[in-house]
């Protein structure tokens, strides 16, 4: 069938403001929720009235109808267009609590089954740890089943009885009076607090929940290469789930703590070594450290201050993958503050022999100084 004009649906002008299409939807809206009307084909003329309103209360959906009408929907405009959009899973319940105040039309069975919730723990780790990993047992407290009456509530099976309100459904039909009459909307039962069941005698130890507070022991094995704000899931170490359902999950969200020696960046390690003027100068062989042991390396002659060496497969695991990062080992060429004589000594024959060879010494400069000499 052929698809009215949304204006026409609404009985508004082309013209008509954002306020005038939100009050022609309300006022349609009332009288055709199908859980008030008695017009023939309420719920159908509903879906229309809340199509057109989704269109024409956005502005863009709005131009676009306004210049293709109902073709722009097939053209595909926008987010899959806007013909019939809004429906799918649609729950007249909430329209007619947002207009009405009564309630929601359905309620969430809470006697079904339903998973514990999620506990969630930080664990400081050092630097190594996080390198090589390690398998710790800590303590952890969850709610889990009451060892008294094992999850029952009661004292004994005979002590749990069908709840008298709600019959054992775990909801109950609440009247209200509203502007269209007395309407009628389904809750979780106030009395069994929608477990359907009655306890004759609670258990002492839960007082009926069917759970208690324990602290329960948890072996945790930390990854290889773990860093600060990752985390890892111990599936069902969470809080005891309801009527049957199962347990929760336990999340462990690590924190490293800094090192004294190294830096982590993603998975290399940055480390830094000071040398002397001679080592830079002459070249050496210095032993450095790194999280699996000292390995020497070769300094060349002549390395300047702020260099670096690569030490390949010495840095940090990858968590996800293994594969290893490099360790990057910057120099830092050290100015020595107190000399003893014989230091002075050597630094200022030097000094000396630099003075001649700088290249910045014009030969005017190194006829003065030989004239001077003589």
């Amino acid at each position: 069938m052929e698809k009215r004009d949304y204006y026409e649906v609404l009985g508004i002008s082309k013209t008509a403001s954002d306020e005038e299409v939100k009050k022609a939807y309300r006022k349609l809206a009332k009288k055709y929720h199908p859980d008030v009307s008695t017009e023939q084909n309420a719920e159908a003329k509903f879906k229309e009235v809340q199509e057109a309103y989704d269109v024409l209360s956005d502005p863009t959906k709005r131009g676009q109808y306004d210049q293709f009408g109902h073709q722009a929907a097939n053209a595909g405009f926008g987010q899959g267009g806007f013909g019939g959009a809004g429906f799918e899973g649609f729950d007249f319940g909430d329209i007619f609590s947002a207009f009405f105040g009564g309630g929601q039309r359905t309620t969430r069975q809470t006697n079904r089954p339903r998973k514990g919730s999620d506990i969630q723990r930080r664990m400081s780790i050092t630097f190594e740890e996080s390198i090589f990993g390690k398998t710790e047992k800590i303590k952890v407290p969850i709610y889990d089943e009451c060892h008294v009456c094992h999850g029952l509530g009661a004292e004994s099976k005979k002590d749990i009885k069908v709840c008298s309100q709600c019959g054992g459904s775990g909801t109950v039909i609440m009247e209200q009076q509203t502007l269209f009459g007395r309407t009628q909307t389904r809750t979780t039962c106030p009395n069994c607090k929608g477990t359907g069941k009655e306890f004759i005698n609670k258990c002492p130890n839960c007082n009926g929940e069917g759970v208690e507070r324990v602290s329960k022991e948890v072996e945790i094995r930390v990854p290889k290469g773990i860093e600060t704000g990752q985390q890892i899931r111990l599936e069902s170490f969470g809080n005891k789930g309801a009527s049957g359902g199962p347990n929760g999950d336990l999340y462990i969200v690590f924190e490293v703590k800094p090192s004294d020696k190294y830096i982590r960046e993603g998975d290399d390690i940055i480390v830094n070594v000071p040398i002397t003027f001679a080592q830079a100068a002459l070249g050496t062989e210095i032993k450095v450290d790194t999280v699996y042991g000292a390995v020497m390396l070769k300094i060349p002659p002549g390395t300047q201050s702020e260099s670096k060496f690569r030490l390949k497969g010495k840095g940090a695991p990858n968590v996800r993958t293994k594969q290893l990062g490099d360790q990057h080992v910057i120099i830092t060429v050290v100015t020595p503050q107190k000399l003893n004589n014989q230091q002075k000594k050597a630094f200022e024959e030097l000094l000396r022999v630099e003075d001649d060879a700088l290249p910045q010494k014009n030969w005017w400069d190194r006829f003065k100084s030989n004239f001077n000499k003589s």
